[in-house]
């Protein structure tokens, strides 16, 4: 069965169109990436499946049921979500943040269980996080930080979790280092992982599905090895390249065309020089 899914969604802010008439279909228990130009409405979509943005037309549906129909708790039990660049109130701990995941599984009449304990200490343990604990998250570095919002999602215990720019503002080694935990993550526990990524060979090697925006609709949605082509790339991002293999991968690896140093033409014309 699906579990979330768009479906003749149309999206905006006042008179302005985003998303027109979209419809895709997350596949459950992998991972799936939204590719496109900077405005495309990737970040737009995904706040939508959250129930964060309501459509103008359209809807989203989550486990069958249309997500705008079910309760907001029921919601978050169900899919977390980690926006772009989250901010903690100065101060709070680690540990403090990490708890706050647990809110949807509260109520009034429900204290602090074991379970709760169990869960946030899960968390913690998952994104390597145990020995922070106690450090107040706005003292953490970014690659610190984005794993202490991420066990935050995870203490939600939900299956399914979308991630609006996850490697945002981090250097390529903290970069790697998240998508490597969402890869595990996904891989260990079959969590249904949804991200927004901005670098397309990143987004290659670790979706297991690609859905490109371009023009408010889907251009394209699959496997990276399909769909991940010289055309693609020209018509969605508008920039010619050469697509060859991540030679340590096999995923598909995009080679941008532009100006810049060229060794094998410098290399070139010496050797003239020589002759």
């Amino acid at each position: 069965m699906e579990t979330l899914a768009a479906k003749d969604l149309t999206l905006g802010y006042g008179d302005d169109i985003i998303i027109d008439d979209l419809n895709i279909t997350i596949p459950k228990g992998e991972i799936t990436v939204f590719i496109g130009g900077n405005g495309c409405g990737k970040s737009t979509l995904l706040r939508s499946m959250a129930r964060l943005l309501k459509p103008k037309e359209g809807g989203v549906v989550l486990h069958g049921e249309d997500i705008a129909k079910v309760p907001t708790k029921d919601v978050a039990k169900k899919l977390a979500i980690l926006p772009q660049s989250p901010v903690s109130p100065e101060g709070l701990t680690v540990m403090d943040l990490v708890k706050q995941g647990r809110h949807p599984h509260k109520s009034l009449f429900k204290k602090w269980s074991q379970e709760d304990q169990q869960a946030v200490e899960e968390a913690l343990q998952s994104t390597n996080m145990l020995d922070l604990q106690d450090r107040a998250v706005d003292s953490l570095s970014g690659g610190q930080r984005q794993r202490a919002w991420i066990a935050m999602t995870l203490a939600q215990q939900t299956d399914t979790i979308l991630l609006d720019e996850p490697t945002t503002y981090l250097d390529m080694t903290h970069q790697i280092d998240i998508l490597d935990l969402l890869f595990e993550l996904n891989e260990r526990d079959g969590r249904t992982v949804v991200m927004v990524l901005h670098d397309l060979n990143l987004a290659c090697r670790y979706a297991h599905h690609i859905v490109a925006i371009k023009d408010k609709k889907v251009y394209a949605q699959g496997r990276p090895e399909h769909i991940v082509n010289c055309s693609m790339v020209s018509d969605v991002f508008q920039m010619n390249c050469d697509v060859t293999y991540d030679p340590m991968f096999g995923t598909p690896m995009c080679i941008p065309h532009g100006r810049g140093r060229c060794l094998i033409k410098s290399a070139v014309e010496e050797a003239k020089k020589v002759n």
